[in-house]
């Protein structure tokens, strides 16, 4: 019995250890501060994305694929949950640039694109339930639903890319996004100049006479 515990206690170790070595070395980055809730949020689907957006929230927070994802000084942070639970997520969300960045005023008009944009909020809790069925059966790209956009029309793709293109382009010229990236090139560079003192200061193996 004992042997077996201390064979399981090694194992874990095992385990253990790569598991430590993934871990993000960008551990002093703070988190964002808690968004006050007078209530769980709703969401809208933003048109032609399978991403969900909180527009009564003064923060940018998204659902998409089973995460919430809030933007923050310049950095991404992602949970299960709406309210809490925030890890720091390096890179950018993929979904990030299918979504255009003037949604919120396409929002308060009602119009997408000039159709009439025609939203259902839904509670946050329909979607964490429903997302993935959705996604896969193209819910909301079906003849009557279309993201509730009338006489909706699918862009062509050539533009759609340039407009993501543009979209990913103005976002690197955000202020806060340099800062970050700066942060973050300084950050690696101490871990490499760090990495190089370590391998110097290895004693090297003796010869043998």
């Amino acid at each position: 019995m004992k042997k077996l515990l201390l064979t399981a206690m090694f194992l874990g170790l095992l385990i253990a250890v790569p598991a430590m070595a993934d871990v993000d070395v960008h551990v002093n980055i703070p988190l964002p501060p808690p968004i006050p809730f007078p209530a769980p949020p709703q969401v809208i689907v933003i048109p032609e994305t399978n991403v969900y957006a909180a527009p009564d929230v003064d923060a940018d927070l998204y659902f998409w694929n089973g995460k919430w994802w809030r933007y923050w000084q310049g950095r991404w942070y992602r949970s299960p949950y709406y309210n809490r639970g925030w890890v720091y997520y390096r890179g950018i969300p993929p979904f990030y640039f299918n979504v255009d960045p003037h949604w919120r005023r396409y929002y308060r008009e009602h119009n997408w694109y000039g159709h009439r944009w025609e939203y259902k909020p839904i509670p946050y809790n329909n979607v964490e339930k429903n997302w993935k069925k959705w996604e896969e059966n193209r819910h909301w790209e079906k003849k009557g639903t279309t993201w509730g956009v009338n006489n909706y029309e699918r862009r062509p793709e050539h533009q759609r890319n340039e407009e993501r293109q543009k979209w990913e382009h103005e976002y690197h010229q955000r202020p806060e996004v340099q800062k970050h990236r700066q942060w973050e090139e300084q950050q690696e560079n101490q871990k490499e100049h760090k990495g190089r003192e370590g391998a110097e200061e290895k004693p090297k193996p003796r010869r043998a006479d």
